[in-house]
């Protein structure tokens, strides 16, 4: 999910349209409805961000801190006139990145995707890993094949490479992939997602990589110790 931080109702618009094209969930706050928010966000909450873009609002150059202290997430700033004081005080106040807006929304996906790789965690694996995914709506590739996935399967894999060897709720999975405030979908909905996935990767691999507990919801299994593609019969969806 992907957050905007913009004063403009119609620039929060017209990017919540652009991320709804790519499959991307995004939400948009004014600067002050944002710091609220902020202020009294949950740890699973903040974890379901991909990224903030910071726009035209009053305090931009306060807010990165703020967002930091509390969140991980690459912050991008989107300026609309080149000016290199503007963009050197938006470095030094925290974000990742500059860019001249207007600005498509893929390149903002490539962008993160860099961002993550370099400072979050790798979304491209070691050379002996078997998943491979890449942030930016690539398809991923399994065991060296280029794997077609919907966007929600999509997501969902994107999300355990991202935190690969850490427990996600059902509840943490929604609001990575339907966002935080979608009341139009049950949580239960990730239950199917996932058994489709699961399925997919098997075939694939010979092995179910993803690991499932109930109360503790999903995790990626360890891929480098299981890259020789054993397979285990006791995992089921």
């Amino acid at each position: 999910m992907f957050v905007v931080i913009d004063d403009r109702k119609g620039v929060i618009q017209g990017y919540a349209d652009g991320f709804d094209r790519e499959g991307i969930v995004s939400i948009g706050f004014s600067s002050t409805d944002f710091r609220d928010w902020l202020e009294g966000a949950l740890g699973n909450d903040l974890g379901a961000i991909g990224a903030f873009l910071l726009g035209d609002c009053a305090d931009r150059i306060s807010l990165p801190p703020s967002i930091r202290n509390r969140c991980r997430a690459p912050i991008i700033a989107l300026n609309g006139l080149k000016h290199l004081k503007s963009t050197i005080e938006l470095f030094e106040a925290g974000v990742d990145d500059v860019v001249n807006a207007p600005v498509h929304v893929r390149e903002i996906l490539a962008r993160t995707a860099v961002i993550r790789r370099r400072t979050i965690g790798p979304a491209e694996q070691t050379p002996t890993s078997v998943i491979r995914v890449f942030l930016d709506g690539r398809d991923p590739e399994i065991g060296g094949r280029t794997l077609a996935l919907p966007r929600r399967e999509l997501r969902i894999l994107e999300h355990l490479v991202s935190h690969q060897g850490k427990w996600l709720t059902k509840n943490q999975m929604f609001n990575a992939i339907y966002g935080l405030f979608d009341a139009s979908f049950d949580e239960n909905v990730i239950e199917s997602h996932v058994s489709k996935l699961r399925k997919k990767l098997r075939g694939h691999l010979g092995y179910d990589p993803i690991e499932s507990k109930r109360y503790m919801g999903y995790r990626l299994d360890d891929l480098k110790s299981r890259a020789n593609g054993e397979s285990d019969p006791s995992r089921h969806s």
